[in-house]
């Protein structure tokens, strides 16, 4: 069997006959969204063939089975980046997973720093673009045309106006941008930022766009969100680390988990 059939076993055995409608995977700082879903089941990926091990803090790397607001989803509790063991393939395997689960849909969520001054720490911001800055692909060395993937509307408008509306209902300011992926791990120079401000990027950061490539490879529409948990290099005087982006991303798990409930009702 391949690993993703051996996933799906193993997640048959937890919670048997349950279809999740939509895919969430969780970023840093956010994993606090789970204290207040009606989980079926958990399983840790090291349990999953082929997951991969998630060795960032804030990330507890774990597949939830859960309900929110009616809809059966399936919650990625962390992820591994590119610039761990450097395969940009890394999250292939999850992906495909949610995908043979039944997913409709994915929500990706992401800590990200902010290259717009009205975008402040704490904010979030609805990804409309990204601009892959690594010149890397999850999708070098797959088989067939089917690597060949439309990017052309890689976030979903439909999904996208779905956001709007929840962020709406909930008088939550919902920024909207282009975000950039870079390899890190390290941060980023004022002069790269500079270089990206010039190509239209409106915020940064070290995942997501992998898996959006992934799951428009699988199919599946998707919509996605950066938390943003500070200016971007060169944009103040405060030092970037770790730490500031899980602290302020845990400040923001509130507004995250309001829009995302919110969206989650209309699925």
């Amino acid at each position: 069997m391949s690993q993703v059939e051996d996933c799906i076993e193993v997640i048959s055995k937890s919670a048997k006959g349950f279809t999740p409608q939509v895919g969430l995977i969780l970023g840093s700082g956010l994993g606090q969204f789970c204290d207040h879903v009606e989980v079926v089941a958990s399983i840790d990926f090291d349990e999953l063939p082929g997951f991969p091990v998630a060795g960032v803090g804030g990330h507890a790397g774990k597949l939830l089975l859960a309900q929110v607001s009616g809809t059966d989803i399936a919650i990625l509790q962390g992820r591994a980046h590119y610039y761990e063991k450097g395969k940009a393939d890394t999250m292939a395997v999850a992906i495909q997973t949610l995908n043979a689960m039944g997913c409709q849909s994915l929500v990706i969520t992401n800590a990200a720093g902010s290259l717009n001054s009205d975008a402040t720490p704490g904010s979030v911001m609805l990804i409309t673009d990204h601009i892959n800055m690594t010149g890397v692909s999850p999708l070098f060395g797959a088989e067939s045309n089917q690597r060949f993937v439309d990017m052309s509307e890689a976030y979903s408008h439909e999904l996208n106006d779905a956001m709007r509306s929840a962020a709406k209902a909930n008088d939550i300011n919902l920024h909207e941008g282009i975000y950039a992926w870079m390899s890190g791990p390290q941060f980023e120079t004022p002069a790269e930022i500079r270089a990206l401000k010039t190509l239209g990027a409106d915020a940064v950061g070290m995942s997501t766009v992998p898996e959006v490539i992934l799951a428009r490879h699988q199919g599946l529409s998707l919509c996605a969100l950066s938390v943003i948990t500070n200016y971007a290099a060169g944009m103040s005087e405060t030092a970037l680390s770790h730490e500031q982006t899980i602290s302020f991303a845990s400040q923001a798990a509130d507004t995250v988990e309001c829009l995302l409930i919110a969206y989650l009702k209309g699925q």
